[in-house]
């Protein structure tokens, strides 16, 4: 069916609602506007649905969501043990309470129970009570760091991570399969509750969940003896942290913990932010100004469903406030982590860390300094999640830390997914450690470069919105995968990797061998002396990613380096 016979269906059948109708009749004139909506189903991905909300089969609906939860039934029915249930929760976002209603309603007209949350709560602690309820799926309905206009619907196993292989590519076949919404199922919240179909969930997960956290600190006495002193700013960024993080902070003793008023409650048209992205430095505006008034030591922000956390840290020698990427934060609580635990004797055997291969390379002389593994999954932190299982289930190793580069990481393993409420924990933590040394975190990240080396990291991103655009992005992977780089400047590469043929291409002898990993479309260049550079399309945005990582002399030195391989990849493009 072409793109103008779907918008005719939706116009003139009488499953659609009369609002779904009045916004496509205000469209009709409009070619373009009608092709971008219907010219493709919201593709269903390995993480489930994100996109623009709207009418339409390429926009986060209603409908696109009761089909994709259909899917996800039809999937639980034949593979999974529907009488365990799904657990449901959602962030601050347009549509956010409606999808979820719509995902819990579909479920139970499918014979499978929803427990859904009486309230917007953050996405690590979805991973966790669907753990906790003995669920056998979740779905988080969230666009994490997105725009406002977007919303998305992320589907969890049994293990409490996001759905991989082969979960994931049998829900998305499952997906595909419905071609009639007449098919999707739903009903009544009355005739749900009256099944048994139906369960509000709240607090009594919330008690859990901190009294899981509260677990996992490893100096409680340092936090008492600094709590005075220690100085918190904190903005949720209008999303689901502010209740989790001041509850963990105030729980452990924090006194001194600043929140920012105007970004405190839920806000899903963000009209504070530019972008409501803790890795975009206009994000901590107000923070920033809220921490020169108070002195803080430390300035936090969790994005709105609180899977990822940004941080500044003063540095006392010049009174300026100093960024954190998402790689130097977490070094800072991974080394913290593994020190620490080897000092005391409570490091387990056989211990792991969890990188992506896109995160920085430093974990590598950490992890070997305490004697740990260190493990390299593709990018994303399902990837991670998923060694949990594989640890657990085998007894290879035991996990003690993961992280990846964009501002996500878990430490413990109540969540199987990044949680930005443990990774505020960890970090006020490291912080109180610091401050009791007479040290700041970027006293320490000092510190660690001299014993480590100086390790930097960026990115580069194309945005190509719509149609053309996403034709660009394939039509460039293609072309550097078919045609790749032999060098970046004078940086000469090494080795070429293409995850998604699963070889790695030795330049110099033409010998092949395997990434080990699953396939996946990104392409990664070794250069000489800890040098990368690795391209992907994003998951969840009309861009292509490049990341890139060096090693220095000198903090100047790294960051003179990684300027210049950023502009010798612009040359290569």
């Amino acid at each position: 069916m072409g793109y103008q016979e779907e918008f005719d269906l939706w116009l003139n059948d009488d499953y659609f609602d009369q609002a779904t109708k009045d916004e496509l009749k205000a469209i009709s004139n409009d070619k373009n506007e009608v092709e971008e909506r219907f010219y493709q189903e919201l593709e269903f991905g390995t993480g489930g649905l994100r996109g623009v909300i709207g009418a339409g089969t390429n926009r986060m609906n209603i409908y696109t969501v009761r089909k994709a939860t259909q899917g996800l039934a039809n999937y639980i029915l034949k593979n999974g043990d529907p009488k365990k249930g799904v657990a449901i929760s959602c962030d601050n976002r347009r549509m956010s309470p409606e999808f979820s209603q719509e995902t819990a309603l579909c479920l139970a007209a499918n014979g499978i129970k929803a427990y859904i949350f009486d309230s917007l709560r953050p996405t690590p602690e979805l991973s966790f009570a669907l753990r906790e309820l003995g669920c056998t799926a979740g779905v988080m309905v969230t666009a994490s760091h997105n725009p406002p206009e977007y919303n998305g619907y992320k589907v969890y196993w049994e293990d409490g991570a996001q759905v991989t292989p082969p979960h994931d590519t049998g829900i998305i076949d499952e997906v595909r399969a419905i071609t009639n919404y007449h098919d999707v199922k739903t009903m009544s919240k009355e005739d749900a509750i009256a099944a048994g179909l139906y369960e509000v969930i709240g607090s009594e997960i919330d008690d859990k969940y901190m009294a899981e956290l509260k677990k996992l600190i490893i100096h409680p006495e340092i936090i008492k003896e600094m709590a005075d002193d220690i100085k918190i700013v904190y903005t949720p960024l209008c999303g689901t942290g502010n209740l989790p993080v001041r509850r963990i902070l105030k729980e452990l003793g924090f006194k001194n913990v600043y929140v920012v008023e105007e970004q405190q409650g839920p806000d899903p048209e963000f009209t504070t932010l530019d972008y409501p992205n803790p890795e975009d430095p206009k994000a901590f505006t107000y923070a920033l100004r809220l921490a020169k008034e108070k002195d803080a030591d430390i300035v936090l922000a969790t994005d709105p469903d609180a899977d990822r956390l940004g941080v500044y840290c003063k540095d006392t020698k010049t009174g300026e406030y100093v960024s954190f990427t998402g790689n130097m934060s977490g070094m800072l609580s991974a080394e913290y982590q593994l020190r620490e635990r080897a000092a005391m004797g409570t490091m387990p055997e056989n211990p792991a860390l969890v990188t992506t291969i896109v995160t920085t390379n430093m974990a590598f002389p950490i992890s070997d300094a305490y004697g740990v593994k260190t493990i390299e999954v593709l990018t994303g932190f399902k990837y991670i999640g998923e060694q949990i299982k594989i640890f657990e289930q085998t007894g290879c190793n035991n996990y003690v830390f993961g992280l990846e580069e964009s501002y996500g990481c878990l430490i413990g393993t109540h969540s199987r997914d990044k949680d930005a409420i443990v990774a505020v924990m960890g970090l006020c933590e490291v912080a109180a450690y610091c401050k009791k040394q007479g040290k700041t975190l970027w006293d320490m990240m000092v510190e660690m470069y001299e014993k480590y080396g100086y390790f930097k990291e960026t990115q580069y991103t194309i945005t190509m919105k719509g149609i053309d655009g996403a034709a660009q992005i394939a039509a460039t992977m293609e072309k550097l995968r078919n045609d790749p780089p032999k060098a970046f400047g004078d940086l000469e590469v090494l080795k070429f990797r293409d995850y998604k043929t699963g070889v790695v291409l030795d330049m110099k002898t033409g010998e092949k061998s395997s990434t080990g990993l699953p396939a996946s479309n990104v392409l990664y260049f070794e250069l000489p002396d800890n040098n990368w550079c690795c391209a992907r399309p994003s998951g969840t945005e009309p861009k292509i990613k490049f990341y890139m990582g060096v090693k220095g002399n000198s903090v100047e030195d790294a960051n003179a380096r990684v300027a210049k391989l950023t502009e010798d990849l612009k040359a290569q493009l």
